[in-house]
């Protein structure tokens, strides 16, 4: 397969033919599924790619000697060998199972012009002629691995080309003569054209599809707190029809990764055909991001005074407590409060069909602010919540939003008496639908980073939700400019 910079390994060979060891018997967080039609695409596109490749292409000069009855022998040469058209028509590209892929062109034709010279003795002519190239078939073996480093590696493991018909038309002096032997000069050409094509697919696999392989990042950063792993999880699975290729999708601490205490569950891929590429999310992927995110205290908060809105009824010192929980305000008389919250264990999102959900557990612990900024623990309050979810595509990310549901306040703990904390429940609702879940909602709205490569483009998305992943099909188109 010939390619260059500027055309479409990373759809195929950069994102998905990548081999990495893995831990044995993990499932996958992400799976990347390439289907026929993808293959399709990919096929087309390299058949571009070679084409435009081969425009460009310098052909050797060569050179020989004929003999011609009554004449004797003549020494010949061919040179200022021009590619004037190229038109490449059938492609192919096909699975080699625990190999790599097949790429093959057939049925197509190249026309090439040139010069000529002949010289015997002290007699020299030239002329011009006219190669017309016909029934080129290629064929190409591409061996896929992987570097020590984890990054892919890729090698043209055997290629072939073949051409059916030649036919050279020479003009000039004596031009007619050199016709006579039009079947020698007509095997040269057909040798030089032969290896030349193989030549120009191994170079262009070695100087440009490697080095752009090596772009890879094994890891992609999110922010400045999480990362994503994309390191695949072993060798490509093909079938008759498909590709799956298996990546790691862990979201990890970039400050202090540490391990995860729980497995990615096994995906039951629907059997879909109907776009390019699928791309099956585990819920393991975005409950790593919870734990990463958790561990950091980016669900941790604080609610002072002054972020309850001015209208409010209740404030947040204990002159306003004094008509629920009367022993705060002769204990701490005049005293300013604050509230510590925090969710008390990673959220998991929960995906069932058609449908996301995830539960937050939170605690809050309320403090009088003594002098010389002493802080004395009043209460703890447990507060839950029901929180529905909802998962978009965004070009090339998948975003997240959350609706909240109502929440449910328990007293755990008082210093200051039992009280009643229905009047708590509206200043907790307040804070945490107009600070804490926009929040969160501004970091969802970040979104979650497919493996895709620059140029590549995604459009005619469907987005389906299975039990324990999020499934989305959609087509690919490379971007030329």
């Amino acid at each position: 397969m010939v390619t260059s910079t500027g055309t479409l390994p990373s759809l195929l060979l950069g994102t998905l033919l990548t081999f990495t060891s893995g831990a044995l018997g993990a499932n996958p967080g992400l799976v990347v599924r390439i289907t026929d039609q993808g293959l399709e695409y990919v096929a087309q596109e390299e058949l571009l790619a070679l084409q435009s490749k081969l425009h460009k292409v310098t052909l050797p000069n060569f050179d020989g000697d004929v003999r011609i009855k009554h004449f004797g022998s003549v020494d010949y040469r061919f040179h200022s060998l021009n590619i004037q058209s190229c038109k490449l028509l059938g492609s192919a590209l096909k699975l080699l199972p625990n190999q790599g892929l097949h790429f093959s062109i057939s049925d197509s034709f190249i026309q090439v012009t040139g010069d000529w010279k002949v010289r015997k003795r002290i007699l020299r002519l030239d002329g011009s002629f006219d190669v017309k190239v016909k029934g080129i078939t290629i064929s190409v073996n591409l061996l896929l691995d992987s570097e020590p480093s984890g990054r892919p590696k890729v090698a043209v493991s055997s290629c072939s080309s073949h051409i059916r018909d030649v036919e050279v038309h020479i003009s000039g002096d004596l031009g007619w003569l050199l016709n006579l032997f039009h079947n020698q000069i007509e095997s040269r050409f057909r040798r030089v054209l032969e290896s030349k094509i193989c030549e120009i697919i191994e170079d262009s696999v070695t100087s440009e599809l490697q080095p752009y392989l090596q772009t890879l990042p094994v890891t992609t950063k999110i922010d400045h707190l999480a990362g994503l792993d994309y390191s695949l999880m072993g060798a490509p699975q093909a079938t008759a029809q498909m590709l799956d290729v298996m990546f790691k999708g862990e979201i990890f601490s970039r400050d202090d990764r540490f391990p995860v205490a729980f497995l990615a569950p096994v995906m039951n891929l629907p059997e879909e055909h109907s776009r390019m590429v699928y791309f099956a999310i585990s819920d393991y992927a975005f409950n790593t991001a919870s734990l990463v995110y958790h561990k950091a205290g980016f669900l941790n908060f604080t609610i002072t005074d002054d972020v309850i809105p001015p209208d409010s009824s209740i404030r947040l010192n204990t002159k306003s407590f004094r008509a629920f929980v009367p022993r705060i305000a002769r204990l701490y008389p005049n005293t300013n409060l604050e509230l510590q919250g925090a969710v008390i264990s990673a959220p998991c999102l929960n995906f069932s069909p058609g449908n996301l959900s995830t539960a937050a557990q939170m605690e809050i612990e309320a403090f009088v602010l003594l002098p010389n900024s002493v802080k004395e623990p009043v209460f703890r309050l447990s507060v839950a919540t029901n929180v529905s979810a909802m998962l978009t595509f965004n070009t090339s990310k998948i975003t997240g939003f959350l609706e909240p549901g109502k929440i449910q306040v328990e007293l755990k703990e008082s210093k200051v008496g039992r009280f009643n904390v229905e009047l708590l429940e509206a200043l907790l609702n307040y804070y945490l639908l107009n600070n804490f879940y926009p929040k969160v909602n501004d970091k969802l709205a970040e979104g979650f980073p497919l493996p895709l490569l620059r140029k590549i483009q995604l459009y005619d998305p469907i987005l389906q939700i299975h039990k324990d992943f999020l499934f989305l099909g959609t087509n690919v188109r490379y971007l030329r400019v």
